[in-house]
């Protein structure tokens, strides 16, 4: 019995559903609402956040991904400094 075939089946397998497992979540359809100023946000968790990169120090759209308190996930854009900012004087 040549068990070979057999284990390198399952190690394609596994990784197949572990890209599967690791992979963006593309039912949901939901946009990302821009932040307004004093708007309520009642983040529990925050998933991720991103933005443009750049070299440039100047105004940037960032966007967070997050958590609310009743477990629903959101997603906000809101305006921000580079971070390329941080390292000019």
């Amino acid at each position: 019995m040549n068990i070979r075939p057999f284990l390198l089946t399952t190690a394609l397998a596994c990784t197949a559903f572990a890209g599967l497992a690791q992979a963006n979540d593309t039912t949901t359809t939901s946009k990302a609402v821009p932040y307004q100023y004093g708007m309520p946000l009642h983040v529990a968790k925050v998933v991720s956040m991103t933005e443009q990169p750049t070299r440039v120090c100047k105004v940037i759209d960032a966007d967070m991904k997050y958590i609310d308190t009743s477990g629903k996930p959101e997603e906000i854009t809101y305006r921000k400094m580079s971070d390329a900012c941080d390292f000019q004087n």
